[in-house]
């Protein structure tokens, strides 16, 4: 089962105490999941769980969405093709909530977000849209709109946003779930600009020992370590015996010991000695 679908069966249970909050999912809904036709509403496509929903709420509500009484009873505006939600219904707080949580069971969907994070509705009208978004920021959630073909959809792609709307919702076991894909996410994430960050700085000190011993090996070819100074050619000697020790570690074993700064200020002096000798070697 996707994890869309582990959020839409948790919500099939969720069944508000106030009568005006089941109103307001189950006009939802029927607003957002049927065809309007000649004073008759149909459901689009086959799903099972909204149909249960559906079928919940109109037997605790006792009405029938296909008679003018059931209609008006729901805030249902007959637009001919398709019915549309009087914003009266969705003036409380809770009401807000159980109309997105029916907007997310009729068109809703959610990414696993252990490949990323997309929480959208798809609406068939603009009007639809623009409603929804405006209960979703009610809440300070700031949802995107886009128009995808002929629908129009309601998304967020924020980590943190789609929690706050599963709370909003009423799906808390699947917002545990999520809190703890995030957390490990990031934890793996935190690790892995750990070892990149580590393995980076591993490779610039490599390098740099790298062309510090070519350096030093060029000057003992061309004129031989002594005609280093002394400081210098103590370093030197130390270096090319140990390639994989740090310039910290390497100003230990000096006497006296020296801070890695003045280890890498009289590596810079051999580096700077050995490009003079090769610009003389290329003059002549």
């Amino acid at each position: 089962m996707s994890f869309s679908s582990k959020v839409k069966a948790e919500l099939l249970s969720h069944i508000s105490t106030g009568r005006h909050c089941r109103m307001a999912e189950l006009a939802a809904m029927i607003a957002m999941s049927g065809e309007y036709r000649d004073g008759v509403w149909t459901m689009r496509g086959e799903n099972t769980i909204l149909q249960e929903k559906i079928t919940k709420l109109t037997a605790l509500l006792d009405v029938d969405i296909n008679t003018p009484e059931g209609r008006q009873m729901l805030k249902l505006t007959d637009h001919g093709d398709y019915l549309s939600v009087n914003p009266i219904l969705v003036e409380r707080n809770c009401c807000k909530q159980a109309f997105i949580r029916g907007a997310f069971l009729a068109t809703g969907s959610l990414t696993d977000p252990e490949k990323g994070y997309h929480f959208e509705i798809v609406c068939d009208h603009a009007e639809q849209a623009d409603m929804l978004a405006r209960l979703i920021r009610d809440f300070s959630i700031e949802p995107k709109q886009i128009q995808r073909k002929k629908y129009y959809v309601v998304y967020i792609k924020d980590g943190s946003m789609i929690v706050d709307l599963l709370n909003i919702m009423g799906a808390h076991v699947s917002l545990m779930d999520m809190e703890n894909i995030r957390i490990l996410k990031d934890m793996r994430n935190s690790v892995n600009r750990r070892v990149n960050c580590e393995t980076a700085n591993l490779n610039k000190v490599v390098s740099a020992a790298v062309k510090q011993m070519e350096d030093i090996t060029y000057i003992e070819q061309t004129k031989g370590l002594k005609y280093l100074p002394e400081r210098l050619r103590e370093i030197a000697s130390l270096r090319m015996e140990e390639p994989d020790t740090s310039l910290v570690e390497l100003g230990k074993k000096l006497n006296p010991p020296l801070g890695k700064s003045g280890v890498n200020h009289r590596l810079k002096k051999i580096s700077d000695i050995a490009n003079e000798l090769r610009r003389n070697q290329n003059d002549q």
